[in-house]
């Protein structure tokens, strides 16, 4: 079985949003990408429902994760 090449491959948006509110917080995370549910009362729930319906949002959320997660393993 050769392991998909896709760095998003088999994660979900939460564990997404999750992993990148856990090492940046909401605070620095609204600074790097500019949408309300990370400066707005920000919550995991809240931010999903958005990003799911929101796809220029989802994409830049996961190019950050893909530029994050170097930093990620080494926790």
């Amino acid at each position: 079985m050769e392991k998909s090449k896709d760095p998003l491959h088999g994660i979900t948006l939460q564990n997404i949003v999750e992993q990148l509110v856990d090492f940046y917080g909401f605070d620095t995370l609204s600074e790097l990408i500019r949408i309300k549910c990370f400066s707005d009362n920000p919550s995991v729930k809240s931010s999903l429902t958005f990003l799911r319906k929101t796809d220029w949002a989802r994409k830049k959320v996961e190019e950050l994760y893909i530029r994050t997660l170097p930093k990620l393993k080494t926790l």
